[in-house]
């Protein structure tokens, strides 16, 4: 990898991890219009890796009350939090352990990228308009976290966006942006570190020898690049709203479908 692709791919991945437009489908559009070969299992690591901590330093203070509660035996919002995120997270590790040869090769064709980021975009259009006011993360139930994991599970295909998935389903559910927007970065956190990590086997078992100056720019560059988006989307949701995705997405998904 040259320093060019080192930097593109790590700020489109820590640029695109948390919004709702797909970071596994940019990742492969970059590549293939600019013509690279597969950048590897071991920079995928390190720059999913980078959003990883990107999101647990934004969520630090949640976080930090999860396991205090944990470590205390404590039944409280934050416990039954943690019970949620972890019932939402068994869809997506069922779905990838029965599905991954499919997803990896057949549905990662362009048709299905430009049609899936079209499709969930008027999806997430959609679920914006019907949102709720006042409902956070907290006040899910257990049935509709799991609900929101299987809404997960569909973001194994390219260009449905985990976060954008995630997203709408909350909001269908009655959450609020913010609500939907911080359960869903949350919901990240296992989802980004068991993808880090079945890359990371996959790399050692292909005997990669990684070039660890671009694995270390790669990390913190999508790890910077991460938070910052993190930060500005939740703050400046309110006043957006999903609008500008969407038509982004749109946008996206029809110039795909002209060109290839």
């Amino acid at each position: 990898m040259d320093i060019l692709q080192v930097v593109v791919l790590a700020v489109v991945q820590g640029l695109t991890e948390f919004l709702p437009i797909s970071s596994s489908a940019h990742l492969v559009l970059v590549s293939y219009f600019a013509g690279w070969s597969d950048q590897g299992l071991a920079f995928d690591t390190a720059v999913h890796l980078g959003s990883l901590v990107a999101v647990l330093v934004y969520f630090r203070r949640e976080l930090a009350g999860i396991a205090g509660s944990t470590m205390h035996l404590r039944r409280d919002a934050s416990t039954a939090l943690l019970g949620k995120l972890a019932v939402a997270t068994v869809p997506v590790v069922v779905a990838g352990a029965v599905g991954k040869p499919w997803i990896e090769t057949v549905l990662r064709s362009t048709d299905v990228i430009a049609t899936a980021t079209i499709a969930f975009a008027l999806a997430l259009w959609w679920a914006d308009r019907r949102r709720g006011a006042e409902r956070d993360e907290h006040d899910l139930t257990f049935s509709q976290a799991a609900l929101i994991g299987v809404a997960q599970a569909m973001a194994l295909v390219p260009g449905t966006s985990r976060a954008g998935i995630t997203i709408t389903a909350a909001l269908l559910l009655g959450l609020s942006r913010q609500g939907a927007a911080r359960f869903s970065f949350l919901l990240a956190i296992p989802a980004i570190a068991g993808a880090a990590l079945l890359s990371a086997a996959d790399a050692a078992t292909g005997g990669d020898t990684p070039p660890w100056d671009d694995l270390a720019l790669g990390f913190a560059l999508s790890g910077l690049c991460a938070y910052g988006c993190i930060a500005a989307f939740i703050r400046l949701l309110h006043r957006t709203g999903m609008t500008p995705y969407v038509l982004y997405r749109i946008a996206l998904g029809a110039l795909l479908l002209l060109l290839l």
